[in-house]
């Protein structure tokens, strides 16, 4: 291969590359501006960092398999559930609750940390979390409360947990038919 054409293909690949690149971060700009969900960019993102602050990467303990996969909240959709959950199966009030909560949430973490809370490391979001834990408001507990369970039960009831990591059945038994009998005689 000469070395004139090998260059064109370097080339073109590296146009190819930051083309595609370009294009995801003119999407990204474009879905923030013309998002149409229930909760606006920023909570999404807010409730994502919650999720997998409570449920990060990795192996659930006692696993069966030793060649388990690492899972945590946000590889199994926990995040999404709790977007759809709060968005379809909660009152107006508590809707707006939970907007107001993660707004505090937020606002917090940039008074005292100057960065928004989905942006910071693991560290620093579980300090603010437990914060909200050990607080004198009940708003906040509450809200930890209702956060920490609904992640949990979002990804323990999930196919990847039940059925890799829980042996969950869905039908316990087996239908075996034509199976052959012993004659009575």
């Amino acid at each position: 291969m000469n070395r004139r054409r090998s260059l064109k293909i370097l080339g073109g690949t590296a146009v190819g590359i930051a083309g595609l690149v370009l294009a995801d971060w003119k999407w990204q700009l474009l879905d923030g501006m013309n998002h149409s969900g229930f909760f606006t960019v920023k909570e999404e993102k807010l409730i994502s960092a919650i999720a997998d602050t409570i449920i990060p990467e990795g192996l659930p303990p006692n696993t069966p398999s030793p060649d388990a996969k690492p899972i945590g909240a946000l590889s199994t959709g926990t995040d999404v559930y709790l977007m759809k959950l709060f968005e379809h199966c909660y009152s107006k009030e508590d809707q707006d609750q939970i907007k107001v909560q993660l707004a505090a949430l937020d606002s917090h973490a940039g008074s005292k940390l100057a960065k928004s809370f989905y942006k910071l490391p693991q560290e620093n979001r579980e300090s603010l979390l437990l914060s909200l834990a050990s607080s004198e408001n009940e708003g906040d507990r509450e809200f930890f409360d209702l956060m920490k369970s609904e992640t949990i039960t979002g990804f323990t009831t999930v196919k990847e947990v039940m059925v890799g990591y829980r042996n969950y059945k869905v039908a316990p038994g087996y239908y075996h038919g034509c199976v052959d009998l012993p004659a009575q005689t």
